[in-house]
């Protein structure tokens, strides 16, 4: 009898189905706008004592003003993006300043730093945006949950915002302009933490969902396999 009760809970741990990767939750914070002092240094900081790898879409001219701030970027194992050398809107430049917006920005990378994305200033794009973006590399990323913490200053507004809509394979959009965002940023990260999330940077939520990224596509989000793939769409104007 005592057999038959073992046999029973071995085949019942069998037929229970298996807590794979494929479960598991991820989201991938970025950061644009930066660097920017002392707020990236306390944002830094607080995801250093979380364990979290984030996503740094940079300025090129802030770059110039804190290169030891994007130098510990990078050396945290933070992923850094382009977001343009003077942050001016890239949706009616020419392929030619476009181009130019983007070397510009990364003459100033760390060494041995390479850039799987590009995100236009305000995420305003064009076919003209699309094209360099193709030709340099570099797929674009957009983002699918959007607080709009840099026309707020109200730390629980942010978190609400973002608690409220992340789902799995989110692309999270921050700025590590103000002591707000930074507050709010670690505050979403233990949150989320707590119900089952985990932070990564954004290519490499990619590489998680089997997605190749392609140079010059626009990507919002990762999903799960059996969710609707990442999309394509016309960008929000943000920060």
């Amino acid at each position: 009898m005592r057999r038959i009760f073992l046999c029973l809970i071995c085949l019942s741990l069998v037929l229970l189905p298996a807590k794979g990767a494929e479960d598991v939750k991820y989201v991938a914070l970025t950061f644009d706008d930066g660097p920017s002092g002392r707020f990236t240094r306390q944002l830094l900081k607080g995801l250093e004592a979380r364990d979290v790898k984030a996503t740094f879409l940079l300025c090129g001219y802030r770059m110039e003003q804190y290169p030891e701030l994007t130098e510990q970027i990078y050396e945290a194992g933070h992923e850094i993006g382009c977001h343009g050398y003077s942050h001016s809107n890239m949706q009616p430049m020419s392929r030619r300043d476009i181009a130019g917006e983007i070397e510009r920005m990364q003459q100033l990378l760390p060494e041995g730093c390479t850039m799987a994305f590009l995100r236009p200033p305000g995420g305003c794009c064009s076919d003209n945006v699309r094209q360099v973006a193709q030709a340099r590399g570099l797929a674009i990323l957009s983002w699918s949950v959007d607080p709009r913490d840099w026309a707020t200053r109200d730390t629980w507004a942010i978190e609400n915002t973002v608690l409220q809509r992340v789902k799995d394979g989110d692309v999270i959009l921050l700025h590590d302009m103000a002591a707000s965002s930074v507050k709010a940023a670690l505050d979403i990260v233990d949150k989320l933490k707590g119900r089952g999330f985990r932070f990564v940077t954004a290519s490499r939520l990619a590489v998680l969902r089997g997605r190749k990224l392609t140079p010059g596509k626009t990507y919002t989000c990762f999903p799960p396999r059996d969710t609707a793939g990442e999309k394509t769409v016309a960008s929000i104007p943000s920060g």
